[in-house]
């Protein structure tokens, strides 16, 4: 091929994201200069941090620029190589985003081996995912045998990990999902002690007959009136990792909810934010150890895999909606051997 697809954002959405918020583009095949390598795209990730960087508003990471691709994390073969430790056909991954050719340097990549899992793990549970779930819950939540974890966001590609890896250390684990179809597999898969769907049951009881001790741990991927209802129920010395905010991303003006600091105060429990690359210098630690339980069968993983670059916008856009079970991704194209 000769010409390069990239998806563009055409102009800063206004509440929930639309289509016409982005822009097919095609430019020239990019030529690799010295120190980058060519990569063809073969998964791409689409996830629910994006709609905060297509905002001009001040955060923890830089907006998108509008009129350049999305960026984000992607899963690619090398087609070129300028860097002798790089050949032809080796798996990538990095965050060249949204296009299905880059050019990228050498020293934002990671090798990825097919042998260890499925190359797409390194987008989810063997990548930025699972180290997510792996610091968030165990540097800042310290989950111990016997106590409650409670995961909102649970059916999600971080989420599901949290509850696993609670469950490997002794806890007592109930996640908060959008269905009946998320809750039954959090339960009769991946061994959550209780599920609770929110759109269907009543939180605040459900979570009550859930938590009968109380919550000792809150893994917090949504924010709002979920997050409300479990925060009242918090034990003496909770943690609280607050990973994601979904349930505001797309609200036009700042949301108004109980105002929690007596429930810290009163409680001596830890509330904290968090990014996964603060934790950048022990990545090689946790992709061990999880790759470890991946392989031992006490971590199972589901990703769901969009086929076709075109359907990227639309496979972004269903993230809002709660289609996703696990990890969302795009398949652009296939795997060489």
């Amino acid at each position: 091929m000769s010409v390069n697809e990239r998806i563009i954002l055409a102009k800063r959405p206004q509440g929930m994201p639309k289509e016409s918020d982005f822009t097919f583009e095609e430019q020239p095949l990019p030529v690799p200069q010295a120190g980058e390598v060519l990569v063809r795209t073969v998964y791409l990730s689409v996830d629910p941090y994006m709609r905060g960087r297509m905002s001009d508003a001040k955060s923890y990471a830089k907006p998108y620029e509008v009129g350049q691709v999305i960026a984000g994390g992607a899963v690619g073969q090398v087609m070129e190589s300028t860097d002798p430790t790089y050949r032809e056909g080796d798996f990538v991954a990095g965050t060249w985003g949204w296009q299905r050719f880059a050019a990228v340097r050498t020293g934002t990549l990671r090798k990825v081996n097919p042998d260890l899992a499925p190359v797409s793990t390194a987008l989810g549970v063997l990548g930025m995912t699972g180290l997510t779930a792996y610091f968030g819950l165990l540097d800042i939540g310290q989950p111990k045998e016997g106590e409650t974890v409670v995961v909102s966001g649970a059916a999600g590609a971080v989420g599901m990990i949290v509850g696993q890896i609670a469950k490997i250390k002794g806890a007592r684990v109930v996640g908060i999902a959008g269905s009946d179809e998320k809750t039954g597999y959090l339960t009769g898969k991946l061994g959550f002690d209780v599920a609770i769907n929110y759109r269907t049951e009543d939180v605040a009881s459900a979570l009550a007959e859930a938590c009968p001790g109380g919550v000792d741990v809150y893994f917090d991927n949504v924010g709002g009136e979920v997050s409300d209802a479990v925060l009242r129920l918090i034990n003496k010395n909770a943690r609280i990792p607050i990973c994601g905010q979904i349930a505001l991303y797309n609200l036009e003006k700042p949301d108004t909810g109980p105002r929690i600091q007596s429930l810290l105060l009163t409680n001596t429990a830890l509330m904290k934010g968090f990014l996964v690359g603060d934790y950048a210098s022990r990545y090689n630690e946790a992709l061990q150890e999880l790759a470890e339980w991946l392989r031992d069968g006490k971590i199972q993983y589901t990703e769901n895999i969009v086929d076709g670059f075109d359907k990227t916008i639309e496979a972004f856009l269903g993230l809002f909606s709660g289609e996703n079970l696990g990890k969302q991704l795009v398949k652009v194209s296939e795997e060489q051997s």
